[in-house]
């Protein structure tokens, strides 16, 4: 017997046990009563035993039968509503959603997206974990997560990139500089600063793209200090240990402690875009990029 058979004779079952009438139970599963006859029959058979007592007056069931009722009605009460939960998964409506998400993320893109996203489909658990942009790449190749906010440009033929920012950038200085008092700062006046940056094992993309940046207008970058945290950064620039870099997304959450001036260069610039697997075709994640892609401007 093929499991598809022996499901349908089996719901037929179910249903004479519930009724203990053959012409109800006929009419509820819209068949002719002896088709219904035939298909207990042909079920009794092929267990081995008698599942209903039937005289002129009454069907009751066989103690074999009542057993064999109580397990198979939890067992398809069981398969149905895995079948709803599954649909629910399938169209979108449940389940969950894991995102990763990096620093420059972290202050507008990511929350502003998350907060729509969950007025949009409440019934979707969102689960956030912070996750530099190397780090993603691997977490997205071992579907640790769904899909993540990091550092671009990220060109792979196995996974999707959308760009949703390009933010200049803007050195970061004590209060009272010497570059605050400098009608315009380019990348050539850092040559001689000494520079705190997040250090490689937490800003390795970002420090990248600093490298080929500056290194492209011939400016050598002279480190004096690392830190892991935007915080320690902060803390070191307001010390007057030197200044630092950062994107448009983070000024506005930087304090009173500290001065900013955008570096006056069109190709200064950090993207950040949103990356998921192109074999990961799940309604959440579709949904998700679409709330992403197109999140109002904030002013």
């Amino acid at each position: 017997m093929d499991t598809e058979a022996g499901l349908e004779l089996t719901q037929s079952f179910i249903v004479v046990a519930e009724e203990l009438n053959f012409r109800r139970s006929a009419e509820r599963l819209h068949l002719d009563q002896s088709a219904l006859t035939r298909r207990i029959q042909k079920l009794e058979h092929m267990l081995g035993f008698t599942l209903f007592e039937r005289t002129t007056r009454e069907v009751s069931l066989t103690p074999a039968g009542r057993a064999f009722y109580e397990d198979n009605v939890r067992l398809l009460q069981t398969y149905s509503h895995s079948v709803r939960a599954a649909r629910l998964v399938a169209e979108g409506k449940t389940g969950t959603l894991r995102l990763a998400y990096m620093a420059f993320a972290a202050t507008e893109l990511m929350p502003y997206a998350v907060s729509r996203y969950r007025r949009l489909h409440p019934h979707i658990d969102v689960s956030l974990r912070y996750i530099r942009t190397q780090g993603q790449k691997l977490a997205l190749a071992h579907d640790e997560v769904d899909i993540g906010y990091m550092i671009g440009p990220f060109d792979h033929s196995d996974f999707h990139s959308l760009r949703l920012t390009s933010d200049p950038l803007y050195v970061v200085t004590p209060r009272n500089h010497r570059l605050t008092r400098l009608q315009e700062v380019r990348p050539a006046d850092l040559a001689e600063e000494e520079l705190i940056l997040g250090d490689m094992i937490e800003w390795e993309a970002y420090r990248w793209r600093l490298n080929e940046m500056f290194s492209s207008e011939g400016v050598p970058l002279n480190i004096k200090l690392e830190a892991s945290n935007t915080l320690a950064l902060l803390g070191l620039v307001t010390a007057g240990l030197g200044v630092t870099v950062y994107p448009e997304s983070l000024i506005g959450f930087l304090g009173r402690n500290v001065e900013v001036r955008p570096l006056m260069h069109p190709d200064f610039r950090v993207q950040t875009v949103l990356v998921w697997k192109r074999t990961n075709r799940a309604r959440a994640v579709r949904h998700f990029v679409e709330v992403a892609k197109n999140l109002p401007a904030r002013g």
